[in-house]
């Protein structure tokens, strides 16, 4: 892989992450896609260690890095999945939200979790966010409009990142862009790798400085209490009526 010019970072869509990346590791294809996003039992592993395992472009980043992590046995076979680490535990908050292509489909299905120092449920919540991606098998144009979708659980893929006050571009869409119809307008058609120049979004991630703090968990309440909750779309389905395979 060629090295990025300096001032270039991995900045995917989430439509982006899902159609591309996603979809191709759950598909067995592009294997380099690895030296991007490596494969990382990511449940096992403490947060604040996880940028040094990153993939070669996001190794150096400061603020966001993206893992391939499989589904675990247990889940398998019809269980919850560990979400527990050794020193802590990583809890969903708020709704599953959808993801949507540019004509404004449903793709994919997205979790926010925070992570909490210590046992549940009395763990101290720390400024360490992941959002989970999981894609949805793309529908046949001829299946009525009662087909519910089907998740597809082999692998999922999650961006981890730092709470701070500082704004950058993730999803891209224009921020009036509502709830329409089948869904919202989709992501931009911007390719994975971008600048540093990006529009702001909801989505806040880490600077730099604040990142060693946040990784050894002591942090205090944050701020604004707008960064501790996501703003997430009403679901489409009710989670429970989704199909797993």
């Amino acid at each position: 892989m060629e090295a990025l010019y300096p001032g270039f970072r991995f900045y995917p869509t989430e439509e982006e992450l899902v159609s591309f990346y996603l979809h191709n590791k759950l598909q067995g294809l592009r294997p380099d896609m690895d030296r991007v996003i490596p494969v990382v039992q990511i449940h096992d592993v403490e947060p604040w260690n996880l940028p040094q395992l990153a993939g070669e472009v996001c190794r150096g980043d400061t603020e966001q890095w993206f893992f391939f992590s499989p589904r675990q046995e247990r889940e398998a076979r019809g269980g919850r999945p560990n979400r527990t680490t050794a020193s802590g535990y990583w809890k969903a908050t708020g709704s599953p939200g959808y993801v949507y292509s540019s004509d404004n489909k449903v793709i994919g299905v997205k979790k926010t979790m925070v992570f909490y120092r210590g046992k549940a449920p009395t763990g101290r919540k720390t400024k360490w966010k992941m959002h989970e991606y999981r894609a949805i098998e793309p529908s046949n144009s001829n299946q009525s409009a009662a087909f519910i979708p089907t998740l597809r659980h082999e692998f999922s893929l999650c961006r981890v990142y730092v709470i701070s006050g500082s704004f950058r571009a993730f999803d891209r869409r224009p921020l009036e862009a509502g709830f329409q119809g089948d869904g919202a307008s989709g992501s931009g058609a911007a390719t994975g790798i971008h600048g540093e120049g990006g529009r702001s979004s909801s989505d806040t991630s880490n600077s730099g400085a604040e990142h060693a703090e946040a990784g050894g968990g002591s942090s205090s309440t944050n701020q604004n209490n707008a960064n501790d909750e996501e703003t997430v779309q009403e679901p489409l389905w009710e989670w429970e009526q989704l199909n797993w395979l």
